[in-house]
């Protein structure tokens, strides 16, 4: 089998992180066509990129990850002061490379080690541009490297640098059509290879979920379930003041759960529980037993979560300003959306008034996953790109 390569930032079963997840989903997937190679650091905590994984190499699920240490930490409050000069677009290319430098993970060993075996694969697919593997990484390749870029309206892909890294790549693998047409406006793309957006990443739902099976573990019944990084800037303080709000308006027994590692504070509320990092059983099971998953970031390129709970038949309530999302329910039918408290409250009522037009929504939501998000024609679309590129 010829031989292709995957570069991310974190990668492992431990890992939690959308980007992070759909590359594993594809380095798996694309295992049938080629001898897979995962090139990534030995970071799991994204806050200060510590090493964490002992080995060098491992087998996962039929990929070999090799991985390099992280050579500086990221001290985060130095770096968020560095941030708010950069983010406010004034700052020279050197300055804005030492901050691409200190967002990291900073590995040089991982890019000496792409420029010293780039012959050894047929093409090298970088996922997202946000990060230090991909800023340094893809340089050293780019006539054979795709590149996954998850992008969005966000304030750092408006640097001057990325304007330099997306001229580069022989190719793009969108996962939306919107994220396409965000791409080409930004940095005029439009002749290059791609996917026409419809890339995405297939959706696989175990055989064994238990609704009971959760409700049991964790003793809750009544719930609506949030499912990822628990973190500010993904609106989960927000999500939470909300709820207080509306339970204090409203009166209603419903508990808010949140699924996913904590890196934020929330308020101590009987009716909001975290119960951090879970694993894939726990995730299917507790989306079996949700009456709607909520995701509040206004910032996402594609939202797995979504479009899993989608497929499990739930109804989402996302936030409207996030515009990739909102085209998922929109496309879909499949859930309602969100723009301030007095939507979110409305919308929160309506769901659980509306038994009989949820389900419909579930139902819509599932077709519209098995109709864009079916994993033989995404394999395809990629296997496609890699001979091209590869050739």
């Amino acid at each position: 089998m010829e031989k292709i390569a995957f570069v991310i930032q974190r990668y492992g079963l431990e890992v939690n992180g959308g980007a992070e997840l759909q590359c594993r989903l594809y380095a798996e997937h694309m295992t049938k066509y080629y001898d897979v190679d995962v090139l990534t650091t030995k970071a799991i905590d994204y806050t200060t990129w510590r090493d964490e994984y002992a080995a060098d190499t491992e087998e996962i699920n039929g990929v070999t990850v090799r991985r390099f240490s992280v050579e500086k930490t990221r001290d985060r409050k130095s770096f968020d002061i560095l941030s708010l000069k950069i983010l406010q677009l004034d700052a020279t290319m050197e300055e804005e490379e030492d901050w691409m430098c200190r967002q990291g993970p900073y590995c040089p060993s991982l890019i000496k080690y792409i420029r010293e075996h780039r012959e050894d694969y047929k093409v090298l697919i970088f996922n997202t541009y946000l990060y230090y593997t991909t800023y340094f990484g893809l340089p050293e390749v780019s006539n054979k490297a795709i590149m996954i870029p998850t992008a969005h309206d966000e304030l750092p892909i408006y640097l001057n640098i990325f304007r330099e890294l997306f001229a580069l790549p022989a190719g793009y693998f969108y996962h939306t059509v919107q994220e396409k047409a965000f791409v080409e406006k930004r940095f005029h793309t439009e002749h290059k290879l791609n996917n026409n957006g419809q890339g995405g990443v297939g959706i696989d739902i175990p055989q064994d979920v238990s609704a009971d099976r959760f409700r049991q573990k964790y003793g809750v019944e009544d719930f609506v379930v949030y499912i990822g990084r628990v973190d500010e800037h993904k609106g989960c303080k927000e999500l939470a003041c909300y709820f207080q709000e509306y339970k204090m308006r409203n009166g209603s027994d419903l508990k808010l759960l949140y699924l996913g590692k904590q890196v934020c504070e929330l308020p101590q509320d009987d009716s909001i529980r975290s119960l951090g990092f879970v694993d894939e059983q726990d995730k299917f099971d507790a989306l079996a037993a949700c009456r709607f998953l909520i995701l509040p970031s206004q910032y996402e390129s594609l939202s797995i979560v979504v479009l899993e709970a989608m497929a499990m038949r739930r109804p989402v309530l996302i936030q409207g300003n996030c515009e990739v999302v909102k085209a998922h329910c929109l496309a879909s039918n499949g859930g309602l959306y969100y723009r301030n408290y007095f939507e979110f409250e409305g919308c929160m009522n309506y769901l659980q008034s509306h038994g009989e037009l949820c389900e419909q929504m579930g139902k819509n939501g599932e077709n519209y996953v098995k109709r864009y998000y079916a994993w033989d024609a995404i394999e395809t679309r990629l296997q496609n790109m890699i001979e091209q590129i590869g050739t």
